[in-house]
C-alpha cells in the first residue's frame, strides 16, 4: 500500500473499532460495508495480525484483537492531531465552521438570545449549533467547544468556568394568591410545585424538597405537582401561570428582567454547588475560532 492507501485503511480500522460494525463504518465513511472489510484485511495482511473477530457465530458485532485494542489509542490521536491541524489552515481562510453543544434548555433560554451578538461580531464563522440532551463524545462527533453544567469535571476535557448559579422560587407575576407580587413561605402549601427532573438523579441539584427543608418549612409537602424533565419547559410552565418553580438564575435571568416571572419570595435564595463551563478538548485550546468563542462566553458571563 502506499501512504494513501495506509491512511485510508487506516481510518477504516478506526470508524470499524469505534462502531463495532463495518456496515457502521461504511455508512459514516460514505461507502460499502464491502470496502470498510477490503480496506481492513489488506491492513492486516499488511500487519501480518488479526485485528478483529466475530463475537459469535452469527452475530456481525465486530471484537477487537488484543493488538489492535492496544493500537487504537495512538491511532485515534493521530487521527485527532491531523483534524486540529486542518482546523488550524481552515482557521486561516475566509469562513470555517464551529460545532457548538449545549443542552436544549441552556440553548433556548440563554444561548440562542445572545447568539446573534458573536454572529456579527465573527461573520466568517458559521455556528452549527448542537442540542443532544446527552453529553457527546467531542472527538467522534467533531465539536469544538460546547457548555456543560455540572461540578466542573470531564475526563479529556479543559473546562473553564463561566458562571456560579442560585436557585429560588419563580412564578407568573399574575399567579393566584400572590399580594403585591408576593406569598408567605406557609402559602406554598396550597400552590402547585413544578419539578424539575432533568438533574434529579444529581446529589448537587436541589429539589422542590431540599429546598423547603432549607427556609425551614419541613412540614409543607413537596411529594405533588408537575413534572417535567426539561429546564425550560419547567420555566415555560411558570411563566404561564401553572404553578411555581425551582429557578435556576442563569435559566430565569432574561425572564425576570422582562417581568415573566418574579420571585414571590424575594431575594430568598440557596447556591448551588454545581455552575456552567465552557468546555472543550486541550489540543484544540490553540484554535482561533475556539478562543473567539470561549472568550465570547466569558464576556457574556460577566455581563
Amino acid at each position: 500500500m502506499n501512504s494513501l492507501g495506509y491512511l485510508n485503511a487506516l481510518r477504516a480500522f478506526e470508524a470499524a473499532a469505534r462502531h463495532h460494525s463495518f456496515s457502521a463504518a461504511a455508512e459514516e465513511l460514505n461507502v460499502t460495508s464491502a470496502a470498510v472489510g477490503q480496506q481492513v484485511r489488506a491492513l492486516e495482511s499488511w500487519l501480518g495480525v488479526p485485528l478483529f473477530t466475530r463475537a459469535s457465530s452469527g452475530n456481525t458485532r465486530l471484537l477487537m484483537t488484543d493488538i489492535a485494542r492496544s493500537a487504537l489509542p495512538d491511532i485515534r490521536e493521530g487521527f485527532d492531531r491531523l483534524r486540529v491541524g486542518l482546523a488550524r489552515m481552515k482557521a486561516a481562510s475566509l469562513s470555517c465552521d464551529l460545532t457548538v453543544t449545549v443542552s436544549p434548555a441552556f440553548a433556548g433560554k440563554w444561548l440562542l438570545p445572545r447568539l446573534e451578538r458573536f454572529q456579527q461580531a465573527h461573520p466568517q464563522l458559521d455556528v452549527l449549533l448542537n442540542t443532544n440532551l446527552k453529553p457527546l463524545d467531542f472527538l467522534a462527533e467533531h465539536i469544538d467547544i460546547g457548555v456543560r453544567y455540572g461540578a466542573g469535571h470531564w475526563p479529556g476535557l479543559t473546562a473553564v468556568k463561566l458562571m456560579d448559579e442560585d436557585v429560588f422560587p419563580v412564578c407568573s407575576p399574575h399567579l393566584a394568591g400572590l399580594h403585591q407580587g408576593e406569598l408567605a413561605l406557609e402559602q406554598l402549601a396550597g400552590c402547585t410545585l413544578i419539578h424539575d427532573l432533568s438533574m434529579a438523579t444529581d446529589p448537587g441539584f436541589p429539589s422542590w424538597r431540599t429546598w423547603l427543608d432549607a427556609v425551614g418549612q419541613p412540614d409543607t409537602d413537596a411529594s405533588h405537582g408537575l413534572r417535567i424533565n426539561n429546564s425550560a419547559a419547567v420555566v415555560q410552565a411558570a411563566i404561564e401561570g401553572q404553578g411555581i418553580a425551582l429557578g435556576r438564575s442563569v435559566m430565569v435571568r432574561d425572564d425576570l428582567a422582562s417581568g415573566r416571572l418574579i420571585r414571590p419570595f424575594g431575594p430568598l435564595k440557596s447556591a448551588l454547588a454545581l455552575a456552567y463551563y465552557a468546555v472543550y478538548r486541550p489540543e484544540c485550546e490553540g484554535l482561533a475560532k475556539v478562543q473567539a468563542f470561549r472568550d465570547w462566553l466569558l464576556e457574556q458571563a460577566r455581563q
